[in-house]
């Protein structure tokens, strides 16, 4: 493994309540201002994804374009993966998508949804993580909440307990 791996866990932005079909809510204008922000946090944090895996849903990709946006040009050669699987995912599904990214991605983005974001986060995280985060991410996520783990191997070898969470960042 040549450099370190990061996995960033981020939950949609806040989405309009919708009488339609759940996958077609876009983001509310509070949603935006989120996906924005989460896009200038992770690029002062130097957490510039090499590869996103993103929910087909139109909120996630309302959200990633939002946050690529507020990237600027450091997104450009930023891989994405719009897959309707992610969707519905559970954890093992997530992680069976995840174990298929390739050796030479440092940093990988999901953009997906709850309960599967923070329950991917729990289960991932190892004995060496943040205590006070793993109970954090255990009680569910917020909107444009994202978790930070780095896993101690290759994404083909990411599995339960072999990842250390360190960070959750909540929007204000």
């Amino acid at each position: 493994m040549s450099s370190p791996r990061r996995l960033v866990l981020l939950r949609h932005a806040k989405a309009e309540a919708s009488a339609g079909p759940d996958h077609a809510r876009p983001l509310a204008l509070a949603g935006r201002r989120q996906a924005s922000a989460v896009g200038a946090q992770l690029l002062a944090e130097g957490l510039v994804p090499d590869h996103v895996l993103c929910s087909s849903a139109l909120r996630t990709r309302q959200t990633w374009d939002l946050l690529r946006a507020a990237l600027g040009p450091a997104a450009e050669q930023v891989s994405v993966d719009v897959r309707e699987e992610v969707y519905d995912a559970g954890v093992p599904e997530l992680l069976a998508l995840l174990q298929e990214v390739g050796p030479a991605v440092a940093t990988v983005l999901v953009v997906g949804h709850e309960p599967t974001m923070s329950a991917a986060a729990a289960r991932l995280a190892g004995r060496t993580s943040a205590p006070q985060v793993l109970d954090r991410v255990r009680l569910g996520v917020p909107t444009a909440a994202w978790s930070l783990l780095e896993p101690a191997g290759d994404w083909q070898t990411l599995a339960a307990g072999s990842a250390r969470l360190t960070a959750l960042r909540v929007p204000a």
